[in-house]
């Protein structure tokens, strides 16, 4: 049966409401003869699920089985794990009766899906990214923890038309070949570009699912990483307003950091508007450049010089890289998030104190988080740190790549010297300036950088990651057309999603002009309340620098700012685990 044909069926079926999840296969009934078997997460009853099938689906895609499921089981690489899940339904008790196995349609479908891909031949394909590598075996060895699943979440006040909403992503999908990508490993690790995939549209009625569960249930479902379609989309109505005011809906945006980054999601956030605006058709045909623009770019690159650079750049010695001093095992899982906001007084205050300094409010982060860092180590003199920053990766040599929506944001290793008897400005213009030079490398990989530096695998660049939230600015004219239709859009909020660092702190500068930090982390390593100790007083670190005496504030000052602060613990880094899927000589992050 077509890859096709298997979306569209539970593409239907989990656009039911009640339906958490389903895996939808055809077997081999009888001789010459198919049918559609589906295997569904969900309490409602079964005989309700095939009638409503049946009012959005020919006849002929209508499953002719249906088994209840408590979960779809995955294999290591992503895919449905079929004998598991045939286990699982043996368990069950089977409250629907099949249909009449439909001779010819179902088979007739299967005929003309392989003649049309015989006629056009196999998809086309291009090579992984570096970058994309080291994610896909990370994501592979932590399948159903949700690392690098990452979401948006906004309020949609005003009507929200469910079969133009659909209709507008699915033209989206149509146009843009990265969301038509699947991965292949078995020959290679390829990205491999379909002719077509099909959006996963859900609403859910108000009240009828809480939206923080809803949120997590579908980060935990993460993605299969061989289907395209590595995005999806929920809509959670709130229940109306009391002074008759308007619908409000909420709005959730799941997506796969391997092929993904928040910059492409706020391009392809506009072509949806557009679509929406255009009664759910975006004019034009595909876009370029494209992922295959940014794959033959990268292949022209000479690693040389980058290679060069950074077996220089990264000094001989191991840099302190953790942000808590040594604690016990925390007895947590999965990930957390600890928030804290500067109001927009104080934001402003560290962004004028920033430039006074010729630098930026990033810059300032940077500096208090080396600060954090040097702190936890308790060293009497100065000390290399180290840590990762996120870059856009949008820096480089290619027409309109800022309008090229893919996994271009990248990784790269910090390290400076903290002296606690220099000044803190000194601080700031060697961050700067280590910024500088690492622009010309945005496209290399953190996998790439280790392996040049000569490090043992246990031997890490960084424990940490920094990201400031760098979104494409919305159009104007767009929100001023969605207002014509009474429709008004907040700004997406990323949830924030768990990395192969233990620590991730995301900054963003919110609508009020307050900025927000959020650590995300591995509860394994760092407990919830050790976590928000730990953006409390980067928060408070902040707040004290613009109020310190002039440049000749020392390191020394700031950190005897924050001397009252207890100390933050972390647990060490379990074991690493062996992982099936692609492999290659290159260091994990």
């Amino acid at each position: 049966m077509s890859n096709r044909v298997e979306l569209e069926v539970r593409a239907a079926l989990v656009s039911l409401p009640g339906v958490r999840d389903a895996a939808v296969h055809v077997a081999r009934h009888a001789p010459g003869s198919l049918r559609i078997v589906a295997h569904v997460v969900t309490r409602t009853p079964l005989p309700e699920l095939r009638a409503a099938l049946e009012s959005r689906l020919p006849s002929h895609l209508v499953p002719a089985r249906f088994h209840r499921v408590p979960h779809i089981p995955l294999l290591p690489d992503g895919s449905t794990d079929r004998r598991a899940l045939a286990a699982l339904a043996s368990q069950e008790p089977d409250d629907a009766a099949s249909t009449p196995v439909r001779q010819g349609p179902v088979e007739q479908a299967a005929r003309c899906d392989a003649d049309g891909d015989a006629a056009k031949g196999p998809p086309a394909a291009v090579p992984v990214t570096p970058q994309q590598h080291a994610l896909l075996l990370d994501a592979l060895a932590h399948r159903g923890t949700g690392r690098y699943v990452e979401q948006l979440h906004w309020r949609w006040h005003g009507p929200v038309d469910t079969d133009r909403f659909t209709a507008a992503w699915q033209s989206v999908f149509d146009r843009e070949t990265v969301l038509r990508a699947a991965f292949d490993w078995e020959t290679g690790a390829r990205l491999v570009l379909h002719e077509h995939a099909h959006v996963e549209v859900v609403r859910h009625p108000a009240g009828s699912v809480d939206f923080e569960e809803l949120k997590e249930q579908d980060r935990l479902r993460g993605f299969d990483l061989r289907s395209p379609g590595l995005l999806r989309l929920n809509l959670v109505d709130e229940p109306d307003r009391a002074d008759g005011g308007l619908p409000v809906s909420r709005i959730l945006l799941t997506f796969h950091h391997v092929l993904l980054d928040g910059w492409s999601v706020s391009v392809l956030l506009q072509e949806f508007y557009r679509a929406y605006l255009a009664d759910g058709r975006l004019p034009g045909g595909e876009r370029r450049p494209d992922i295959r623009d940014y794959a033959r770019w990268l292949a022209r690159q000479d690693t040389a010089p980058a290679r060069d650079f950074f077996s220089s750049a990264i000094p001989a010695t191991t840099a302190l890289v953790l942000p808590a001093i040594p604690g016990p095992a925390t007895g947590l899982s999965g990930s957390g998030r600890a928030e804290v906001r500067l109001g927009a007084g104080q934001a402003g205050r560290l962004r004028a104190w920033a430039a006074s300094c010729a630098a930026t409010e990033a810059g300032a982060l940077q500096a208090a988080w080396a600060l954090l860092l040097y702190r936890a180590a308790a060293t009497p003199g100065p000390a290399l740190v180290g840590f990762g920053v996120a870059v856009s990766g949008r820096g480089i040599a290619l027409d309109s790549v800022e309008r090229l929506p893919g996994l271009l944001m990248n990784s790269l290793p910090m390290t400076v010297r903290v002296d606690p008897a220099a000044a803190v400005t000194r601080l700031l213009a060697e961050l700067r300036d280590q910024a500088l030079d690492l622009a010309a490398y945005e496209w290399v990989s953190l996998g790439q950088i280790h392996e040049w530096s000569g490090r043992r695998a246990d031997d890490k660049l960084a424990e940490s990651l920094i990201v400031f939230e760098n979104q494409r600015r919305g159009s104007e004219a767009l929100h001023s057309a969605l207002a014509a239709r009474g429709i008004s859009v907040e700004r997406p909020r990323a949830a924030g999603t768990q990395t192969a660092f233990p620590v991730t702190l995301l900054a963003y500068q919110d609508v009020d002009d307050s900025l927000v930090l959020a650590a995300v982390h591995d509860r394994a390593r760092l407990a919830d309340d050790d976590a928000a100790r730990l953006v409390g007083q980067c928060a408070r670190l902040l707040r004290e620098l613009p109020g310190l005496a002039g440049g000749s504030a020392t390191v020394a000052d700031a950190l005897a700012a924050i001397a009252d602060e207890p100390p933050v613990r972390m647990a060490q880094a379990p074991p690493a685990t062996a992982s099936g899927g692609p492999t290659r000589g290159e260091h994990r992050p």
